[in-house]
């Protein structure tokens, strides 16, 4: 981020704001609005403010601070940061807030403000933070809503009391839904053959696991949400006391049909129990069959979950119900299509999308469900579920999985790209024998005499149809860039091949064709820009 700001600045001038830049001018004084776009930079993924910079007609120009303005900006700025009634945490140090010349001389003031850690969250105004904490959201500033402000402290508190950890008041084993445990404690057994655990009864088992807890300092007991969440029947889940805007819900469009919502669907329509066990239970299966590679077969010839592509599912899968904010407003939903899967949660991120996907971080929102998980081999405790995540898609070639954060309403985001291999070679093989036929008709048309006149013509009309296969299997390239720009804004031509199979020049073509047909552009540098979509991109 730096960078791009101190060295770019000029450049970044001449385009509009977005969700990661906000221009200020700072003429008349400190600017009272900066505060508002600081809360929500630092309660989303971060961003740069820069005083000194007027818009007038949707054009920024830099109207410039004196040395005197911009020593007055920074010691108003201090001295705000550092009280409780202006904002709730300073969160810059002093290599945050830098001043900027540009080539025509004139003096900016540049905030660089990071996302702030959850357990610093929310950042506010006032002493109140309720109507005073804010979010970015494209080029805007908005107040988050109490139960977003709520969520926040909630995730705060997350290591000396995860919100999974609550003991429910009012529940008995009636609300344990007994088929869901007993098919857990058999897929328990399976992987922990002689585990003492197994001769345990049902109560105890469940206290084992975090189902079931007793709180040392008040003596109260009883079973967690985390439990219920897992093995509880749905009435008992929904209930106000417990979690109840919980709503699984797992679709599948693969039909064609444009009145046809989706083809297949799981969710709590009262056949079934729908707690989370059941709900893994019955759509894993499904999302495994779509990949285009086969399962194993053990010795007994039942499919084993053992290829990379498939525990990368389960993994996925795992992450969307182990890292969901149930406290919130909005469900599960998990899409199923043709070429991609898509799983999405409400909640935000505890950690930067840049350090998940580096992964070694891990702060899970709910450590008992994930430890119930990760108990019959789902979701891993040492950050490294992203690195699983990926390495299935990266062996074989497919394009890696991109994960996004959105705002109003919260969620996190995740697409799985399954496009078979094969088809893709195919496609490819086609394109090259398209050419090749297209470059023989081409010197054969040139050498043909005038009394073959009537078979050139033929030659030519085949040559035509040729180049408009050409021309859409281009169009169809240059969609796939569109999609992969629109999920992932920041990603370079390097990531663009690899994740396409295409070569770095078939790439480059198709930017140009793209830039010069005013599809896309670029904002900002090579290094740390993005793409933007302008237009679609015509049939």
């Amino acid at each position: 981020m730096e960078y791009i700001v101190m060295e770019n600045i000029t450049k970044s001038l001449k385009l509009r704001e977005g969700t990661e830049l906000e221009y200020k001018s700072a003429k008349g004084g400190f600017p009272g609005s900066f505060w508002e776009t600081f809360s929500a930079f630092a309660n989303s993924q971060g961003g740069v403010i820069v005083l000194g910079v007027k818009e007038k007609s949707g054009k920024f120009t830099p109207d410039g601070l004196t040395e005197e303005q911009i020593a007055a900006h920074k010691k108003t700025f201090w001295d705000c940061a550092h009280n409780k009634s202006c904002v709730s945490i300073p969160l810059l140090t002093e290599r945050d807030v830098k001043e900027h010349v540009t080539e025509d001389g004139i003096r900016l003031l540049v905030f660089l403000i990071p996302k702030a850690p959850y357990y610093l969250c929310p950042v506010y105004l006032t002493l109140n933070p309720f109507g005073h904490t804010y979010k970015r959201h494209h080029e805007g500033d908005y107040v988050c809503s109490d139960d977003e402000v709520r969520q926040m402290f909630s995730d705060a508190n997350n290591v000396q009391h995860s919100a999974d950890s609550r003991i429910l008041t009012g529940y008995s084993f009636e609300d344990i839904d007994t088929a869901t445990l007993r098919n857990y404690r058999q897929a328990y057994k399976d992987r922990h053959e002689n585990h003492p655990w197994n001769d345990f009864d049902d109560l105890r088992f469940l206290e084992s696991v975090g189902a079931y807890r007793k709180d040392r300092t008040t003596g109260k007991e009883g079973f967690t949400v985390a439990g219920m969440l897992m093995f509880g029947k749905n009435s008992s889940i929904t209930d106000p006391e417990c979690c109840p805007n919980f709503f699984p819900d797992y679709r599948e469009h693969l039909g064609d049909g444009k009145d046809v919502r989706w083809t297949n669907r799981v969710y709590p329509d009262g056949t079934w129990e729908a707690n989370l066990y059941q709900f893994y239970s019955r759509v894993l299966p499904m999302l495994q069959h779509a990949l285009p590679v086969p399962f194993k077969l053990d010795e007994n010839q039942r499919r084993k979950d053992t290829t990379s592509a498939h525990t990368s599912l389960r993994e996925a899968l795992g992450n969307c119900l182990i890292h969901c904010a149930y406290t919130v407003m909005g469900n599960i939903v998990i899409d199923r299509y043709d070429d991609r899967i898509v799983m999405s949660n409400p909640g935000t991120m505890l950690v930067s999308l840049e350090d998940f996907w580096e992964g070694g971080h891990s702060v899970c929102r709910n450590p008992l469900l994930q430890k119930m998980f990760v108990f019959v081999g789902v979701g891993e405790k040492a950050g490294s579920g992203a690195d699983i995540i990926s390495t299935g898609w990266r062996e074989n070639g497919w394009q890696l999985p991109t994960l996004v954060e959105h705002q109003m309403p919260a969620r996190v985001e995740a697409t799985l790209l399954i496009e078979d291999l094969v088809k893709q070679q195919e496609g490819e093989t086609m394109q090259k024998s398209i050419q090749k036929t297209t470059e023989g008709t081409e010197k054969y048309a040139e050498n043909h005499t005038e009394s073959d006149q009537k078979t050139t013509e033929e030659i030519e009309n085949n040559k035509k149809s040729m180049q408009k296969s050409m021309q859409k299997s281009m169009q169809k390239s240059m969609q796939k860039i569109i999609e992969l720009i629109a999920i992932t804004p920041d990603i370079t031509l390097s990531e663009m091949a690899n994740r396409l199979g295409m070569t770095r020049n078939g790439v480059d073509k198709n930017i140009r064709k793209l830039k010069d047909q005013g599809i896309i552009r670029r904002i900002g540098p090579d290094k740390g820009g993005h793409w933007e979509i302008v237009e679609p991109l015509s049939d």
